[in-house]
């Protein structure tokens, strides 16, 4: 009777264990803004990294980038977290000197010019504690205008290690340099 018992008691719980969902994973939906990584050089090949940008990527979904990203306003580059960008190596950010580290990267967005900001403070959602006595360097670059629209905010970095931010058919390009 005992192991009646005991077999009727285990066969219930491996029935309860296997039929529950309470054991289950719950996955999320996919973020409307995806997080992407860009880097410099971008091949596995190379020997060593000078540079990677890990950020979201909103989508415009009928908006303009002026109601996103408003003129003389800090935008967090991305969408979520603020993004990051690591420098493996001393570089040249535009025209300023900066030494190996991640830092966060915000824009400033104007109408003829991008005013690009580095700062010290790390893993922030969006810019609502940036602190500009935390400012690294500020690069300010010409809006440029490419031929394609991009629906989704984007970050590449060409043969040269410019780095460019393209929305839209907004395009913004940061020289960077190994000193």
């Amino acid at each position: 009777m005992k192991k009646i018992s005991y077999l009727l008691t285990l066969t219930i719980i491996c029935i309860l264990f296997f039929t529950t969902n309470s054991f289950a994973q719950d996955f999320k939906k996919l973020d409307v803004s995806p997080m992407d990584a860009a880097a410099y050089p971008s091949s596995h090949n190379e020997f060593y990294k000078l540079v990677k940008v890990t950020y979201s990527r909103p989508q415009l979904r009928g908006r303009t980038i002026e109601s996103l990203t408003p003129n003389g306003k800090v935008w967090r580059t991305g969408a979520n977290e603020a993004s990051e960008i690591t420098f493996f190596s001393h570089v040249l950010f535009g025209d300023k000197k900066v030494k190996a580290g991640t830092y966060s990267l915000f824009t400033i967005p104007g109408e003829k010019e991008w005013t690009i900001i580095l700062n010290y403070d790390t893993d922030m959602w969006g810019a609502y504690s940036y602190d500009e006595a935390n400012d690294v360097a500020r690069v300010k670059v010409p809006v440029t205008e490419g031929k394609e629209s991009l629906e989704a905010f984007s970050i590449a970095f060409d043969e040269n290690a410019t780095m460019y931010l393209a929305w839209d058919t907004l395009r913004i390009a940061v020289p960077i340099k190994k000193q």
